[in-house]
């Protein structure tokens, strides 16, 4: 240590949800608290999520709505912190709320006062912030010391909260596995999750003359399902449900989904019940899909017949093409279409109680860059509270 480093009890890299929620939790114990983000602004994903409204939790957040290679690791943080803590803290600042779907809650008025309340705890408990601060080295000896373009740094622990790929535009970077790999942590494979998916060439012409249209649907790939909307584009999928199948595609490319575009009825049942009805099938779907799909779909001139002349083969050809209407994928829309990155730090080399490195006890890693992907719907926000809460309460 010389005399122009400034000394810090934890230093925290990147203000966002999980950095923050460190900071605070480091600050609350007497901890000298530095907090450094290389971008201009605080929160940026934070601002941004739900429309501007901020999606800041769920209520039915538990470890089975998390990816990770162990499946376990989440349980301890999301224990320690729960999504009723976070709600006790915004209920605190009389921030108004409201559930939207599945136990999702978005603030009444602006992600600013998610921002806000953040901010003014990070004030009351005396963290330091420094932004447009560009980290360029960090090293290990009796202390860390963070090189930077402002000044240098020195601390007893270190937390990295800097993030995923997802996003780029805001400030996105590798910046959180170059430091965990310097540390000799491994890295699992990274890739865009809650990605909006590209359907093959052969498709794709089909999904044009769809774009646009959203669905009630029930999407699978293997053992996962989601049932929520999707929506037809002229590049393939998105919409909530296809957003959470994402997270589950590993290679994307070649990879198959099954839609169940009719999830609340069977039509083979329904078909065998009505089987005298002098209706198309076309016309008996109507109360069922919008117009678009069903001449997509039914534009089949044997389909024209009405389902008491067609055959019981047609019919349940019709119904199985409603029921497991399969897309081969050949991509995604990537990490600046992603709303978070899936992979990152592996939990093998992490205290799941702490988020400490097991060989380096005063480095930590939290939020996005971990390898732990939540849900849709205000999950990865809870991540980023708990474990933001676990490491600040253990530097």
């Amino acid at each position: 240590m010389n005399n122009s480093q400034s000394k810090y009890d934890v230093i925290i890299i990147g203000a966002g949800a999980a950095g923050l929620m460190a900071a605070i939790c480091a600050g609350k114990r007497s901890k000298k608290t530095l907090l450094i983000e290389h971008s201009n602004k605080i929160g940026e994903k934070i601002r941004i999520s739900g429309g501007g409204r901020c999606n800041f939790t769920n209520l039915h957040a538990s470890y089975n709505n998390y990816i990770c290679q162990n499946p376990h690791f989440v349980k301890s943080a999301l224990a320690g912190y729960t999504q009723y803590d976070f709600i006790k803290l915004v209920e605190s600042y009389k921030i108004n709320y409201h559930e939207k779907t599945l136990g999702q809650l978005f603030c009444d008025g602006s992600s600013k006062q998610i921002i806000n309340m953040l901010l003014d705890q990070c004030q009351q408990h005396g963290v330091e912030i420094k932004l447009n601060c560009h980290v360029s080295a960090i090293s290990k000896g009796d202390y860390f010391e963070i090189n930077s373009n402002e000044a240098s740094f020195i601390s007893d622990s270190l937390i990295i909260a800097s993030g995923g790929l997802s996003i780029p535009q805001i400030g996105a970077s590798d910046f959180g596995y170059r430091i965990a790999k310097k540390f000799g942590l491994k890295i699992v494979p990274t890739r865009p999750a809650l990605v909006p998916l590209i359907v093959s060439e052969s498709e794709r012409q089909l999904f044009t003359q769809l774009s646009g249209i959203s669905n009630f649907s029930l999407v699978n790939h293997k053992k996962a399902k989601f049932l929520e909307n999707i929506l037809f584009t002229h590049k393939g999928l998105s919409g909530p449900a296809i957003l959470q199948i994402s997270s589950y595609l590993e290679k994307f490319n070649g990879e198959e989904i099954i839609i169940n575009l009719l999830p609340n009825i069977d039509l083979k049942k329904q078909f065998i019940i009505d089987k005298n009805n002098k209706q198309t099938p076309a016309n008996y779907l109507k109360p069922y899909l919008t117009n678009r799909l069903i001449d997509t779909f039914f534009s089949n001139s044997d389909f024209n017949k009405s389902i008491t002349d067609l055959k019981k083969e047609t019919l349940l050809e019709i119904a199985d093409r409603m029921h497991n209407f399969k897309v081969l994928i050949s991509g995604n829309e990537g990490y600046q279409k992603a709303e978070v990155t899936a992979g990152g730090v592996d939990t093998n080399f992490l205290s799941s109680k702490t988020m400490a490195c097991k060989n380096l006890p005063n480095l930590f890693f939290v939020g996005e860059v971990v390898d732990v992907t939540g849900w849709l719907g205000g999950y990865n926000f809870q991540w980023a509270w708990s474990s933001g809460f676990a490491a600040g309460n253990n530097c």
